[in-house]
């Protein structure tokens, strides 16, 4: 199984812009309304100005905390709450996917394709593994059972500077 990496890093913790080509719709609400339709989410104001917030950038990793903290530097007026139930609401259609790396936050991938991370411990970072990763094989499912997602996280921490 050969899983691709949605976004490609030149360093590890560089800010990169994404590139425009990877917009999932048209940076305006009557594409993000489309998305949500299509999503089968009926394309409320609140649902329609998140998923602007998320979706015009490319391919990214946000935390419902991130979200919240975009959408008040935006003037948009809403609750944590409500960033969370939306958050969860766009993972169920099928818009996004939940990543729990640590099992006490969960991240939200706009990219959600199967693909590997990194998660870099200690400064609550994930990413996208900026190469391929060649899998020769992976393991059959229990008799009765489907493997319903793959989910890979390499758990990565700064090497200590060795006096």
């Amino acid at each position: 199984m050969d899983l691709l990496s949605g976004d490609k890093y030149p360093e590890l913790l560089e800010d990169v812009q994404p590139d425009p080509g990877c917009e999932r719709f048209n940076a305006d609400e009557r594409g993000c309304s489309r998305l949500l339709r299509d999503a089968g989410l009926r394309p409320t104001r609140q649902r329609v100005m998140l998923g602007e917030l998320l979706f015009a950038r490319g391919d990214r990793h946000v935390t419902a905390e991130m979200l919240y903290g975009e959408a008040v530097e935006a003037n948009i007026q809403l609750s944590l709450a409500t960033v969370y139930n939306t958050l969860n609401q766009f993972t169920q259609a099928g818009l996004l996917r939940r990543i729990g790396p640590d099992g006490s936050r969960s991240f939200f991938d706009t990219n959600t394709s199967v693909h590997p991370h990194f998660y870099l411990v200690g400064e609550d970072v994930l990413m996208d593994v900026p190469e391929r990763l060649m899998m020769a094989q992976i393991p059959e499912a229990l008799p009765g059972h489907e493997i319903s997602r793959l989910d890979i996280i390499i758990h990565i921490r700064r090497k200590q500077a060795h006096l």
